[in-house]
């Protein structure tokens, strides 16, 4: 037995339940995106306990781990005071966020930033991802100002993998999110990372 951060009591698994803990949903798309609801209290409660800080802005969660968890969350384009957000999709999962900050210190970005440049296809796909990234995020809360079009350095950078992570884990739409989560999988979690909301 070990306590999540909240200190409530968690059960250890037995070691054959020890697996790939995200996945990829072959189903994942932009209308799915948009059709989740947002978050109830519970949800918020466990979203706000894996940041380890409130969670901001209107809500929803667009992918779960196999545990149930949620690992990426929709954020409307603006907070309630109107203040933009940074980004559509927002990765939750401690562990994921753990692994690709790690990938970060190793300077993925760097080769990544230099297959842009000399595949013409890689860029081709990440842009026209970023083109329909921006079409989902207007729809829903209208367009930003031009300075803030777009994240984690879409469509000619890449400079935020946890951007690009939760953007392909929510549509499926991301080349260089598809990149970074076959590098860092198998995502083991031996114990869920927060403890499932009570019932009722």
């Amino acid at each position: 037995m070990r306590r999540a951060a909240s200190g409530a009591a968690v059960s250890e698994p037995d070691t054959a339940e020890l697996a790939d803990a995200v996945r990829v949903d072959p189903q994942a798309s932009y209308a799915r995106a948009a059709a989740a609801p947002t978050v109830i209290d519970a949800e918020r409660a466990q979203i706000s306990e894996q940041l380890r800080r409130p969670a901001r802005g209107e809500t929803a969660v667009v992918h779960r781990c196999e545990r149930g968890v949620p690992t990426v969350v929709r954020v409307a384009p603006r907070l309630p005071d109107g203040t933009p957000f940074p980004t559509t999709f927002w990765l939750t999962c401690p562990v994921l966020r753990s692994k690709v900050g790690t990938l970060e210190a190793d300077h993925a970005m760097v080769g990544l930033n230099q297959r842009l440049e000399a595949e013409p296809e890689f860029a081709a796909a990440y842009a026209a991802g970023h083109g329909r990234y921006l079409a989902f995020r207007d729809a829903l809360g209208g367009p930003l100002p031009a300075a803030e079009v777009s994240a984690g350095g879409m469509p000619r950078f890449v400079k935020c993998l946890h951007v690009h992570a939760a953007h392909h884990l929510a549509t499926g739409d991301n080349p260089v999110g598809a990149w970074t989560l076959s590098t860092l999988t198998p995502v083991v979690c031996p114990v869920p990372c927060v403890p499932a909301p009570e019932p009722g």
